[in-house]
């Protein structure tokens, strides 16, 4: 496969993620911020920014600050709609890749966009964040039905995994920072989706452990760290079906496959105590798998030193 397809894969499976998990986040804390009378607005906010890593400039941060940052600025692929618009042009450039299915979903999504900021004027922010799930979901769907399970769906679903680690970790400083409560786990738990199957697997008992538990260590739970690792690693071992005869053949499984022992072998009550630690180090991971593997597998440039009339 083309280094320029691969990449160009690998970053919609980032972007499509990126556009889901940041719509999820702000639909939640944004209608926890309206429903607590007594939440601080602006600090709120900023600790929302800061752990998306987003800067807010000066002046005060309203909720309607956050949702221009974060949801609908189109020059920032860090947005929801930044994130969306880059997944459909990384698809343009690879379209004899992707399936027709594939391209018209998000084809139909960009020329969506520009409606975004009436849709939530009209309609709420909640009415457009929905919008965005569905249409992620629709093309995740997509992607497990029409793509064969070949070079270009591994490295979609690798950069769809790695950005879900980071985005996991983005959530989970969030409750580091509102000082671990209760609610803030129900929180972290709704924006990931896993509120109702968390409340099937552990009978509706919410404490730490149990929540830490499973967003970071579920086996079975697609959005939990560990999950999301361990899928990531079988990616980088199909895409080096020879490895050789000693350890692994690429750092970046090395990088996946420390982060995902370090997890597993690890009690949740350890984990918890040691949190910001351990969520500083899963975002240092998924830079550094993200630099392992656009060395090893996407195309590096380097600049031209024209030295008079010839190519240094």
């Amino acid at each position: 496969m083309l280094s320029r397809i691969a990449e160009s894969l690998y970053w919609i499976g980032r972007y499509v993620e990126r556009a889901e998990d940041t719509a999820r986040i702000l639909d939640v804390h944004l209608q926890r911020m309206a429903a607590d009378p007594w939440t601080q607005e602006d600090m709120a906010c900023r600790a929302l920014l800061a752990v998306m890593g987003t800067d807010p400039g000066e002046g005060p941060v309203t909720s309607a600050r956050v949702m221009d940052l974060l949801g609908l600025d189109d020059r920032h692929p860090s947005s929801v709609v930044g994130a969306l618009a880059a997944a459909r042009e990384n698809a343009r450039g690879c379209r004899e890749t992707v399936s027709s299915e594939m391209w018209e979903c998000l084809n139909s999504t960009w020329h969506g966009l520009p409606n975004a900021r009436r849709r939530v004027e009209q309609q709420g922010v909640h009415s457009f964040f929905r919008w965005v799930r569905e249409r992620c979901a629709v093309m995740a769907g997509l992607t497990e039905a029409t793509m064969s399970r070949d070079e270009g769906w591994m490295f979609l679903v690798l950069g769809r995994n790695i950005e879900r680690v980071d985005m996991t970790a983005r959530l989970l400083r969030t409750h580091e920072r509102a000082g671990g409560s209760i609610p803030s786990w129900l929180t972290l738990l709704r924006s990931s989706g896993a509120w109702e199957t968390f409340l099937r697997t552990y009978r509706g008992s919410l404490d730490d452990r149990h929540a830490a538990e499973f967003l970071l260590l579920d086996r079975l739970f697609p959005r939990s760290v560990f999950a999301a690792l361990s899928t990531a690693e079988g990616c980088l071992a199909d895409l080096e079906p020879d490895p050789g005869r000693a350890g692994v053949a690429t750092d970046a499984q090395r990088i996946v496959g420390r982060a995902r022992t370090n997890l597993e072998f690890r009690g949740a009550d350890e984990l918890i105590g040691d949190l910001p630690a351990v969520l500083s180090r899963l975002e240092k991971t998924c830079s550094q798998v993200n630099d392992a593997v656009s060395r090893r597998y996407f195309r590096q440039t380097t600049a031209v030193n024209w030295v008079r009339g010839a190519v240094a």
